[in-house]
């Protein structure tokens, strides 16, 4: 069930500008949020894997790196990630392990998976899990309808060109 109000449009409508930064960089469409329980933006990213060679370089990923460095584990907890795409495995484990809180997309993995197939993209490397798949007791809303589309043409552009 999606539990979706307007600060979280708000935010995820970030998600999807820092997304298509990270496109007009060379890289894949993805940006995410780390909000305080208390509404302010603590960090935000995109991804940086194909400038950088990194695999890694993903958005939720450096969100809970972040986190660990400068958030006590109660903050953490109550802290909310909004971000374009659910998180592949790595970055959920990284979420799970942190501890950090509720997590919201715009975009599930399943529709990512769609998406590829459609357009031709060889499967990952890594097994696509949706996130309770990794870490089963958080808290999940999305997908978002009518910002998916969006997510959806930057993938197109990302991997047609």
């Amino acid at each position: 069930m999606n539990k979706i109000d307007d600060k979280d449009l708000q935010h995820l409508r970030r998600c999807v500008e820092l997304a298509k930064e990270a496109l007009s960089a060379g890289n894949q469409p993805f940006g995410s949020v780390l909000v305080s329980a208390e509404g302010k933006v603590l960090f935000e990213g995109r991804n940086e894997v194909v400038t950088t060679g990194d695999q890694t370089r993903h958005p939720e990923f450096e969100i809970a790196r972040w986190a660990a460095a400068y958030m006590s584990p109660e903050d953490r907890a109550k802290a909310i990630v909004y971000t374009s795409g659910e998180h592949c495995a790595m970055c959920s484990a990284a979420h799970g392990w942190v501890g950090l809180g509720r997590i919201v997309y715009v975009s599930s993995t399943e529709q990512l998976s769609s998406w590829l197939a459609e357009i031709g993209v060889p499967t990952s490397a890594v097994k696509s899990l949706p996130i309770h798949k990794v870490v089963p007791k958080i808290e999940v809303n999305g997908p978002v309808p009518e910002l998916a589309e969006q997510i959806h043409q930057m993938h197109i552009r990302f991997h047609k060109s």
